[in-house]
């Protein structure tokens, strides 16, 4: 793409001089060290900074290694998305035309620096990028969830937009996420009302979220450690197959925890998430916790549960609560 068409479209997404010839630069060069980004765009000192700091903002560009002066741009689609949003139809012709020189780039540079490929984030900017990642889905989210979790603000609503745009989520819950205090009803359940398809599964190999199939976010959270500050992002390799098929291959087994379209009436919420948590395989206890009863009423209402399905046992129960669509 010549550099003037690609000037103009960065302009109409609200990019400015300085910083497009950085980009450029960028595009051209990179890895490379940000002074010589800056020498080749005819900027040093705060002119660079500045100029550099706004392609991050807009997320357009990182620091290709932490610590490290050396840099490069990133995958524009999440940057590119917000931006858009405030432009609407004028800037699709712009956000394409800087996803295609990103793209020109990769395939010229990759093969050289492939060790781009997976990128390494730390510390509080995590936050960002994993919001970055929802607001650039387009068709669908994979996602293999269980604790410890990362404090995300937003992220909720993150979720929630997501739905609403019409991207598919789908999500293999461990057991264990089902046993944090208040995670099932503040977190979760939104999530299933609004259109999210969960399972849940004794364990899940790994903390992995699938953007469409264009990259994946790792955690490397280690419970016994409380290690949760450092995530992995890869792109498109061999290692982001075997995390497509590793999710496809835990969703098959994984037991179906979304009802059907149409719920069965009389049937309570409180009790919906009773049925929930035991097809989890949470303990009594963590169900008692959860639902804020006493033990005695826990099981006053799973002999209620049982007698209206017509149960003998709890195996029982949960297959008629399945087949009724009540799970």
């Amino acid at each position: 793409m010549e550099n003037a068409k690609l000037g103009e479209a960065l302009r109409m997404l609200g990019i400015g001089p300085a910083a497009a010839r950085v980009y450029l630069s960028l595009l051209e060069l990179a890895p490379a060290p940000l002074g010589e980004i800056g020498e080749a765009a005819g900027l040093d000192g705060p002119g660079l900074a500045a100029a550099y700091a706004e392609l991050v903002d807009a997320g357009l560009a990182s620091a290709a290694a932490e610590g490290a002066d050396v840099v490069a741009p990133v995958p524009p689609a999440a940057g590119l998305e917000i931006l858009a949003r405030h432009r609407a139809a004028e800037l699709e012709g712009s956000r394409i035309a800087v996803g295609g020189a990103f793209e020109s780039f990769r395939r010229q540079r990759l093969a050289a620096y492939n060790d781009n490929l997976v990128e390494v984030v730390t510390g509080d900017a995590i936050g960002p990028r994993m919001r970055q990642a929802w607001t650039s889905a387009r068709a669908q989210i994979r996602q293999l969830d269980s604790p410890p979790y990362f404090p995300l603000a937003g992220a909720l609503d993150d979720a929630l937009g997501t739905l609403a745009r019409g991207v598919t989520q789908r999500v293999v819950y461990s057991k264990a996420s089902l046993e944090v205090p208040g995670q099932l009803e503040t977190a979760i359940e939104p999530c299933i009302v609004a259109g999210e398809q969960a399972r849940v599964a004794p364990t899940v190999p790994v903390k992995l979220v699938i953007i469409d199939e264009a990259y994946a976010l790792v955690s490397l959270s280690i419970r016994e450690a409380d290690v949760h500050n450092t995530m992995l992002v890869v792109q498109p390799c061999g290692l982001l197959s075997a995390l497509l098929a590793l999710f496809e291959q835990t969703w098959q087994q994984a037991l179906p925890f979304h009802g059907r379209a149409t719920r069965p009436a009389g049937l309570p919420p409180a009790d919906r998430r009773l049925l929930r948590l035991l097809a989890g395989g949470a303990s009594d206890e963590v169900i008692a916790r959860e639902l804020g009863i006493s033990r005695r009423t826990f099981f006053r209402r799973l002999q209620i549960l049982m007698a209206r399905l017509g149960a003998e046992n709890r195996f029982q129960m949960a297959l008629q609560a399945q087949r009724n669509g009540w799970l």
